[in-house]
């Protein structure tokens, strides 16, 4: 797996997303009361930040591909967190924007973080996971059947 192949995806993806677009909403706002004490906002970014990593890394070791739309994972991935859900990629990024909002004390980040949580609420249903069917068939709705959308599992799937 190219290394550029996936920092553009990264970089594209969920940088621009927890980064980019945060740094533009607190500079365009200047509605920032810092809070930097807040363990929760800390633990919300960490988390997030965790679970971004490891299913990337997944994503590029396991499923030989990227993160990205135009680059997808040639095989499945269920393995780590996807034994226990199925998005756990963009659950970190909504980890990390609750936490954002949260240490800085900003009502538009958290605005910023309801929003990307409505687009994917609606566009993993209506548009990915039926690319995912088409391209994984038997295996992903064994997948989709037995582990949830977006709250864990307590235990791990296994097939």
């Amino acid at each position: 797996m190219s290394a550029l192949r996936q920092a553009r995806a990264i970089v594209l993806l969920p940088f621009v997303v927890t980064i980019v677009v945060p740094a533009l909403i607190v500079s365009w706002t200047g509605d920032v009361r810092l809070w930097w004490g807040s363990a929760f906002g800390v633990a919300l970014v960490t988390i997030g930040i965790v679970l971004v990593v490891w299913t990337i890394r997944l994503f590029s070791t396991v499923g030989d591909g990227t993160l990205a739309p135009w680059d997808p994972t040639s095989k499945l991935v269920v393995r780590g967190p996807y034994r226990h859900v199925r998005n756990p990629m963009i659950s970190g990024v909504a980890f990390v924007l609750a936490g954002e909002a949260v240490l800085l004390g900003s009502p538009p980040l958290a605005l910023w973080f309801a929003a990307v949580v409505v687009v994917n609420i609606v566009y993993l249903p209506l548009v990915e996971e039926p690319g995912l069917r088409r391209r994984f068939g038997e295996d992903y709705d064994l997948y989709a059947a037995n582990v949830p959308r977006w709250l864990p599992r307590r235990r791990p799937w296994s097939r």
